[in-house]
């Protein structure tokens, strides 16, 4: 029998993972707003994979978890302009249809995780060589 663990303490030790770095630092992610008690809003940042077309390139992201993360995915959207197939080009939303990991969402999946995914998605061959919008543009 394993215990669940509340969505409050699950967002705390994902924002304390945040805050303190992991990795190799290309993905990283924290608080929109501080004060929000629902730990509802947070912000993202990727930077590109080397020998791709997002080579360099700072992407930043918008997260919104609803009170029923983990349990459904949060809704993702960049806010810097990228081409990528999950992508929709009119608002940056990850469209989770198209997006493997949220289509298929586990309760222990994190917001590391997701961003890590979505990385590891810009190098894919579908991804990879896609031309992009200039640099440092915004939905």
């Amino acid at each position: 029998m394993s215990v669940q663990v509340p969505r409050s303490f699950r967002l705390l030790e994902e924002l304390d993972r945040g805050e303190k770095g992991f990795g190799d630092g290309t993905v990283s992610y924290g608080m929109e707003d501080p004060d929000d008690v629902h730990m509802r809003n947070w912000t993202g940042t990727i930077i590109g994979p080397p020998n791709t077309a997002h080579d360099q390139r700072i992407y930043g992201l918008r997260i919104h978890c609803d009170l029923n993360y983990p349990e459904q995915p949060p809704k993702v959207w960049f806010k810097s302009r990228v081409n990528l197939a999950c992508v929709d080009q009119r608002d940056g939303r990850v469209d989770s249809v198209k997006f493997t990991m949220l289509c298929n969402w586990k309760r222990e999946y994190t917001l590391e995780q997701l961003l890590t995914e979505l990385r590891r998605d810009m190098a894919s061959p579908a991804n990879r060589k896609l031309a992009q919008p200039p640099e440092n543009s915004t939905y």
